[in-house]
C-alpha cells in the first residue's frame, strides 16, 4: 500500500515524506538519496553559498528523481536562488522571513513554491503569495523556529483549515512512521523531517554531531537564543530561537542573554573555545523526536521504513 496525498501527486513521489533542507547536513548526496527512496529531497542551501551550491546542486539534480532546494528568506539573495533554478528543481522552499522577493522567479522557472510558516499570520501571507505547499512548523522542531510558536499537534490542523485547499506538510518532532501517520490524521498531506535524516549515512553533519544525536534525548534539548548570540549569528533572536542539545555556553549564559549580547569579550571567548576544541564548531540542532534516533541508516532505506511504519499505523487504526 502506498500513501497517496495531494503532496505525492503534486511532485510525483511515492511517499508523503520530505527532507528538511537543513543547512550543514542536507547536501546533494542526502537529498538525492531521499528522492531515490521515494520522498522529496530538499537541498539545504541556507543563506546561499555560490561555491557550495555549485558543488552540491549537480549531485541532487543527477538523481533523476523530483527534488528541491531550501533557502532562508531573510538571508539568501535572488542570485543564489536563480543559480539553483538553473538545475531544474521541482520545488524551492523558503523559510524565516519574507519570501515575496523570490516567488515570481521561482514560478517563472516552473518550480513549486513551498513556504514554511511558524504562526497564523505567516500562513495567511503564504496563501496570499500563492504558495503551492505550506509547511506548518511546530516548536518541537530542531534548529530554528518561532520564539513564541505553537506545538505541532495543535498548530497543524489549524493551518490545514486556514489554508485549504493548499497542501500542508507537518514539521516538528516527527522522527518515525507513527509521526508521519499522525501528520496525515491531522489533515496534513505529508511530513517534513529533519533530525531523523540528519543522523543518516549520507548526512554532511560532522560525526561528532551525528553521534550526539544518536545519544541525545528530548529532555536534553532546549530552545534558546544563547548560542546564536555567542556565535555572532545574524538570526533575529527576538523572533526566532533554536532547539539544540545541551551546551556549556547554555549553562553559563542561560537567562543572561542581554548581558552576553553586550559583552564582546564573552563572544570572543566562545570563538576561542571553538578553535581549541572545547566546544563544538556548531550547536547540535536536534528536535524533540531525538529519542527515536538510534542509528545512522542509509537515507533511502529510512524513507522506506518511515513509509511502511506509517502505512501499518494507519491500517491498525482502521484508516485507508
Amino acid at each position: 500500500m502506498a500513501l497517496s496525498t495531494a503532496f505525492t501527486e503534486m511532485f510525483g513521489v511515492r511517499h508523503p515524506i520530505a527532507l528538511a533542507p537543513m543547512g550543514g547536513s542536507a547536501g546533494g548526496v542526502l537529498a538525492a538519496a531521499v528522492s531515490l527512496g521515494g520522498g522529496l529531497g530538499l537541498l539545504g542551501a541556507g543563506q546561499g553559498d555560490e561555491g557550495w551550491l555549485a558543488r552540491e546542486l549537480p549531485i541532487v539534480a543527477g538523481s533523476g528523481r523530483p527534488w528541491g532546494v531550501g533557502f532562508l528568506s531573510w538571508a539568501a539573495g535572488v542570485g543564489v536562488v536563480e543559480q539553483a533554478l538553473e538545475y531544474g528543481p521541482r520545488a524551492v522552499m523558503l523559510s524565516f522571513g519574507d519570501p515575496s522577493p523570490f516567488v515570481e522567479r521561482i514560478r517563472a522557472a516552473d518550480a513549486a513554491v513551498i513556504v514554511q510558516v511558524t504562526d497564523l499570520e505567516e500562513a495567511r501571507r503564504a496563501v496570499d503569495l500563492g504558495a503551492d505547499v505550506i509547511v506548518a512548523q511546530g516548536t518541537e522542531s530542531g534548529g530554528h523556529g518561532a520564539r513564541r510558536g505553537r506545538a505541532t499537534l495543535p498548530f497543524v490542523p489549524v493551518v490545514v483549515d486556514l489554508v485549504a485547499p493548499v497542501p500542508v506538510l507537518a514539521a516538528g518532532g516527527i522522527a518515525d512512521g507513527r509521526g508521519v501517520a499522525a501528520a496525515l490524521v491531522l489533515g496534513a498531506a505529508g511530513a517534513l523531517i529533519g533530525t531523523r535524516f540528519q543522523a543518516t549515512s549520507e548526512s554532511l553533519a560532522d560525526v561528532a554531531i551525528t553521534e550526539a544525536i544518536v545519544r541525545g534525548r528530548a529532555q536534553d534539548t532546549e530552545r534558546n537564543a544563547v548560542l546564536d548570540i555567542a556565535r555572532g549569528a545574524r538570526w533575529s533572536t527576538t523572533k526566532y530561537t533554536a532547539r539544540t542539545l545541551g551546551h556549556p555556553y547554555l549553562d553559563r549564559w542561560r537567562g543572561r542573554e542581554a548581558e552576553l549580547a553586550a559583552d564582546p569579550e564573552a563572544r570572543a571567548a566562545y570563538q576561542a573555545d571553538v578553535a581549541r576544541g572545547v566546544v563544538p564548531p556548531l550547536p547540535v540542532w536536534a528536535g524533540e523526536g531525538v529519542d527515536l534516533v538510534s542509528d545512522l541508516p542509509p537515507a533511502a532505506d529510512l524513507v522506506a521504513e518511515l513509509a511502511t511504519q506509517a502505512e501499518d499505523t494507519l491500517a491498525r487504526a482502521g484508516r485507508p
